[in-house]
């Protein structure tokens, strides 16, 4: 295995091309049954390392990734001095909440926190709270420096 970091733009996600239920199986029930009880950390700095592996921008960029991802439709709702607020929702977001099986967004949460901290150049951290009712996901960007 290579060292050498490569990154991927937004258009190669475009020739990507799967179905949603293989990764829903590998993701919610595979990945922490073998990660065990620290999934949710383990998720969390698997998104942040994934977030590095994309040439991220602009806050468009993000946004194109959430999407082409299949992760759902990223929206930034309130910038205060230290910190971002942003919905996730979609159609994605609602059958994951739907399903037969515990699901979390903590490789979201990673991701995003690492995303912003390179577009804006400042430390942060990412929490995530499920309204369920609604059908969304809040992640809440803290900058830390």
């Amino acid at each position: 295995m290579s060292k050498k970091m490569e990154q991927f733009s937004t258009s190669q996600l475009e020739q990507l091309h799967t179905e949603g239920a293989g990764y829903d199986v590998l993701r919610y029930i595979s990945l922490p049954e073998l990660l065990g009880p620290e999934a949710q950390t383990l998720l969390y700095f698997m998104g942040r390392n994934l977030a590095r592996k994309f040439t991220i921008s602009n806050l468009e960029d993000l946004i194109t990734i959430y999407d082409k991802l299949g992760w759902g439709k990223l929206e930034l709702v309130k910038e205060k001095k230290k910190e971002l607020l942003f919905h996730l929702m979609s159609d994605s977001v609602v059958l994951r909440l739907q399903a037969p099986f515990t699901v979390e967004f903590r490789m979201e949460a990673g991701f995003l926190a690492e995303a912003i901290q390179i577009i804006y150049g400042i430390e942060c951290e990412c929490v995530e709270e499920i309204n369920k009712r609604i059908h969304q996901v809040e992640f809440k960007i803290v900058y830390t420096a």
